[in-house]
């Protein structure tokens, strides 16, 4: 049987073309993305397409526009057996973050791509990303169920986990990487894909296969910040914050494995924050690694003053869990429960 996937265009670099007056880079109209091209008339997979109008820069990407995605992913579902999403890299991270905890019990690959320059350009790596998403959005393994039945993303070779990857370059087209997370596969002359890294919700259980239902989650609250601390933060900024009405999580990016420094105000002021509700997750400003707050005095006074661990999340996958979870619950303390624990692979836990 044919496979059928579903191209959705919502904007980005890879979408734009060059206005001749300004120089600046603009998008233009899906079809003509398309003709730029003729490779994707050789699939044997049948390709139908949806388009954002007008698209939008991937600095406009909102939770209004994650939950969009996920109503047409959700609508379409029954009919495709994969989809590509064509999105702008700056925010990437984040959809691809925010839709793996939308798409609960997700069976079939969602992959977000995009360019570092416009498709009609000489030079563009955009080509190879749409093209290889469409192939891995059609792969099937010998039992037809899906090969990747997750939401990632693809770029320059390789296939990761969506809420595991994060923007690394503005210049390279080798634009994102998993730092804490293998890659789910790699793409050369033949697309070499890592099973044992790769999630898999269909795996039969006792015989019977587990439940392949979407059940698609629209309801996100944004009610979250994220602050680094750094030699000289202030006490009276950080109390500001802390004290804002409304404000439910805070993600903390802190030093190395999870350390911040021994002043007193701060560990105050974050114990004042969590006894107020407000939960408060450690997130490591490094690129690599994960946080430990037991390995240091300051990372243990931390953990003391109710702040949560990170472990090796992303910042992006970390906002994206704290706005669905707050999306679903009200009590702090059940937020504070599911942030300690691995929903869609977004954390490896210890």
């Amino acid at each position: 049987m044919q496979c059928k996937v579903l191209l959705i265009y919502t904007g980005g670099t890879i979408g734009m073309n060059r206005n001749p007056q300004t120089g600046v880079l603009e998008p233009f109209d899906f079809e003509h993305l398309l003709c730029q091209v003729p490779e994707l008339g050789q699939f044997s997979t049948e390709i139908a397409t949806y388009q954002f109008d007008p698209p939008i820069d991937s600095s406009d990407m909102s939770p209004r526009l994650w939950t969009e995605l996920v109503h047409i992913i959700a609508d379409h579902y029954n009919q495709y057996d994969g989809f590509v999403i064509l999105h702008g890299t700056d925010t990437m991270a984040y959809t691809a973050s925010a839709l793996s905890f939308m798409l609960e019990n997700l069976s079939k690959p969602v992959i977000l791509t995009g360019s570092q320059l416009p498709i009609g350009q000489l030079r563009t790596d955009g080509k190879e990303n749409l093209i290889t998403s469409i192939e891995i959005a059609a792969a099937r393994r010998h039992d037809g169920t899906a090969r990747v039945p997750e939401v990632c993303i693809y770029f320059s070779g390789h296939l990761m986990r969506g809420n595991r990857t994060t923007k690394q370059s503005a210049e390279e087209f080798n634009a994102f990487e998993s730092f804490n997370y293998p890659h789910l596969a790699d793409a050369g002359v033949h697309i070499s894909y890592h099973d044992e890294f790769i999630h898999q919700p269909a795996l039969l259980q006792r015989g019977i296969k587990a439940d392949l239902t979407l059940r698609p989650q629209y309801r996100l609250d944004a009610n979250v910040i994220i602050f680094s601390l750094f030699p000289g933060v202030r006490e009276d900024l950080i109390r500001h914050i802390i004290a804002t009405p409304n404000l439910r999580s805070i993600v903390m990016r802190t030093f190395g494995s999870g350390n911040a420094p021994h002043s007193p105000w701060l560990l105050s002021a974050l114990h004042e924050g969590t006894r107020c509700g407000k939960v408060i997750v450690n997130v490591s400003q490094c690129l690599q690694g994960r946080v430990e707050m037991s390995r240091y005095g300051t990372g243990y006074q931390l953990q003391q003053a109710g702040v949560v661990s990170g472990c090796d999340a992303t910042v992006e996958a970390t906002v994206a869990k704290l706005m669905y979870l707050q999306g679903k619950y009200d009590d702090p303390e059940q937020v504070r429960k599911y942030m300690r624990q691995s929903l869609c692979g977004e954390v490896s836990l210890q």
